[in-house]
């Protein structure tokens, strides 16, 4: 039973993941977010095709939903998941369950978002010192360069680094330090991976410039 809660922590971060907030709001407004603009059930196409107020609030919402699922396998297996100053493997995998729950939720026939706003929920739950210096490094990229999907590719690619950098509230010498680790690096591949589209068009200079104005 200690090593199940892997899988229970899986299975509530999807659940929560599911909660499919940018599709909501589109129904609200009587249209299918999927079938407009990117065609993405994500912050950036609400933002493009609904406004950046609505594109704000499915943002915040897909973060919560993410820490929320983060806190209570944390809460429910805490023990179980050895914790680390609050932090613990439970919530981690429950945050990866999200994550997978937002990309590929089994009643839109897993075509979802991205991902990159659970992933943000997940960076703050787990480690405000990490998550505080990836929003830093993510901006900086947005004003520079102004490519949302540049700045997703990067927080992917520094969240298990940062978690090195900064420890990440727990000592190395523990049994699930590793763990935690490579299940980051996980998700970052996981980001990368639903951002294939994106880093082909950066390749060949095609990729749209983020605008807060909205797009006809």
């Amino acid at each position: 039973m200690d090593e199940m809660f892997r899988l229970f922590s899986l299975l509530i971060g999807y659940a929560f993941g599911c909660l499919q907030f940018a599709y909501f709001f589109g129904k609200l407004k009587g249209i299918d977010i999927r079938e407009h603009g990117s065609g993405n059930a994500g912050m950036t196409n609400v933002t493009r095709t609904m406004g950046f107020k609505f594109g704000g609030v499915v943002f915040l919402l897909d973060i919560l939903k993410a820490m929320a699922a983060f806190f209570v396998a944390t809460i429910v297996f805490g023990d179980m998941g050895d914790m680390f100053s609050g932090t613990s493997l439970a919530g981690l995998y429950a945050g990866f369950g999200a994550i997978l729950g937002h990309n590929f939720p089994f009643f839109m026939k897993f075509k979802g978002g991205k991902g990159v706003s659970c992933m943000a929920g997940v960076i703050i739950a787990f480690d405000w010192r990490v998550a505080l210096a990836l929003f830093v490094i993510s901006l900086a990229c947005l004003i520079i360069w102004r490519f949302i999907s540049l700045c997703s590719l990067v927080i992917a690619l520094m969240f298990p680094v940062s978690m090195v950098i900064f420890r990440a509230a727990f000592e190395f010498g523990t049994v699930y330090a590793t763990e935690m680790i490579v299940l980051a690096a996980v998700i970052g591949v996981l980001c990368w991976f639903q951002h294939r589209g994106n880093i082909v068009r950066l390749a060949k200079g095609e990729e749209r410039k983020f605008s807060f104005k909205r797009r006809k």
